[in-house]
């Protein structure tokens, strides 16, 4: 018979219906039986005790917000009845958690492109990156010229990665555009770049490629357009005809799982992410880790709630404390623009069955398992270190998605509840929470973890597909992004456009 409820944690006050659910039917908790008040939507949350005006309802194990009346067991509970506790800063206590997880290392492989630094990429593109919006016609029509020209033999894609930025911006915002294009000249998902100035920007070009360190001069190269005599178009060609003979011999091989860098992110979600496609990530974060690799989690807007549970994971004192910078000064953020902590749910999270910050945040943060914390970025920064990292972005797709992959992730696990098409410059792989969206969006979804629900499979025998999945796209399967042509970026903005 098909489960109805599920109850997360056993010091939980509510269920989670696994499916629509009518007034006068009934959920157990363990020899209680209570009676539904109202018929309540898949995803949603049903009461399973008397609360008072104020009293907490606790979800995961933790409070996801208060009782804003009195609530009768068997009440629907959403965002008209239940009110976030989130307010301002707060004062952290470091509680170190060392939880072993004994996952074996299995030695398996992927197929990737080993760069001459040593790095590795997992496509092997030509890409063309504006160093201001001014000149993103120009890249945007190299780009479909030359994939035209090679119609992409030898390579897996061309792509002028379009932005609005370069210019007229100050101190933070103009260092941070300034960051997200270096990393994503550095990344090694391109085999190669040509690197499009107009001259006159603000982020004038010798600078930004000085910020570049040591580079592949024949790989990566620079054409400032105002210094280009006649048509620029010609000019650039020539050197892009060039840089893809260079990359169309390049060859996969076999590289460790070790090498792996893996972006976690969600998006569009509902009641089911905290119980499928985030845990389900959670523990293919956990497997990569083990094995050598790297994730990052982001959407540090989305962490506020379960804060405490990611610095408790910190390995040492240092990363507890900018783990604590990480969650103020985004709170900080928030608060100098007058806007409130803790209204960060959309109208469709809310829909499918998300009513607080805390709510979705204790499900957000399930995508990264339980490994410790090793490394903690700010926004722009690149990777430095293996393992399980924290990376300052908002919680925005496109955003957190481009800060992500421009750290040094080589593709992205995106899970969604409501399903979203769009992908970011690496492989944007979306993980459905519920068996419904994939059947109807199959376009847009790689992978359905709504099985673990409907489906009869435990995560125990969902995850070995999961992980072959994700080597297979590693390895060149397209994600369906891709299929699409979908792929863009979003650099975040604070300050003033002059």
């Amino acid at each position: 018979m098909e489960q109805a409820f599920l109850k997360i944690n056993p010091a939980d006050s509510v269920v989670v219906c696994l499916r629509a659910m009518k007034a006068g039917e009934t959920v157990s908790d363990g020899d209680k039986e209570v009676k539904l008040l109202q018929d309540t939507p898949a995803g949603h949350k049903v009461l399973l005790t008397d609360k008072k005006e104020g009293e907490d309802i606790i979800k995961y194990g933790y409070p996801i917000g208060h009782a804003t009346k009195d609530l009768k067991a068997g009440e629907w509970v959403n965002e008209n009845n239940l009110k976030t506790n989130l307010a301002g800063t707060l004062e952290y206590t470091y509680n170190p958690v060392n939880e072993k997880l004994n996952i074996p290392v299995e030695n398996r492989t992927f197929k990737g492109y080993v760069r001459k630094n040593g790095d590795v990429g997992v496509r092997n593109e030509i890409w063309i990156v504006p160093t201001v919006g001014c000149v993103n016609g120009i890249a945007e029509q190299l780009a479909k010229e030359l994939e035209t020209e090679t119609r992409l033999d030898g390579i897996d894609a061309v792509h002028a990665w379009h932005h609005n930025y370069g210019c007229s911006q100050l101190s933070e915002d103009h260092e941070a555009t300034r960051k997200v294009l270096r990393d994503i000249v550095l990344h090694p998902n391109a085999g190669a770049v040509l690197v499009l100035s107009l001259g006159c920007e603000n982020n004038q070009p010798d600078d930004f490629m000085a910020m570049l360190g040591d580079y592949d001069k024949e790989r990566i190269q620079l054409v400032v357009t105002q210094k280009v005599e006649g048509d620029e178009s010609e000019y650039c060609m020539d050197i892009l005809r060039k840089m893809y003979k260079i990359c169309k011999e390049d060859k996969r091989e076999d590289v460790p799982m070790s090498k792996l860098r893996v972006g976690l992110k969600c998006g569009g979600s509902d009641g089911f992410s905290g119980i499928t496609a985030n845990p389900l990530e959670g523990e293919f974060s956990d497997w990569l880790v083990a094995q050598g690799g790297t994730s990052i989690l982001t959407e540090v807007p989305e962490m506020f709630g379960a804060e405490t549970i990611l610095m408790n994971r910190c390995e040492n004192r240092q990363l507890f404390e900018q783990t604590v910078s990480l969650i103020n000064n985004f709170k900080n953020y928030f608060l100098s623009h007058g806007e409130p902590v803790g209204e960060n749910p959309s109208p469709g999270n809310k829909a499918g069955g998300i009513s607080t910050l805390e709510d979705k945040a204790l499900g957000c943060t399930q995508k990264c398992g339980r490994a410790p914390v090793s490394g903690v970025l700010e926004y722009g920064d690149r990777l430095e270190v293996s393992g399980l990292n924290l990376l300052s972005a908002p919680g925005n797709d496109l955003v957190a998605a481009t800060a992500l992959a421009s750290a040094g992730c080589h593709l992205v696990l995106f899970s969604t509840g409501r399903g979203t098409p769009f992908g970011t410059f690496v492989p944007t792989m979306k993980i459905s929470t519920n068996s419904d969206l994939y059947n109807r969006k199959k376009n847009w979804i790689d992978f359905n973890a709504g099985q673990l629900v409907d489906g009869g499979k435990t995560m125990k025998e969902l995850l070995p597909e999961f992980i072959d999945k994700i080597i297979a796209v590693a390895s060149g399967e397209p994600a369906r992004n891709e299929v699409n042509g979908y792929s863009e970026i979003s650099i975040f903005k604070n300050g003033v456009t002059l």
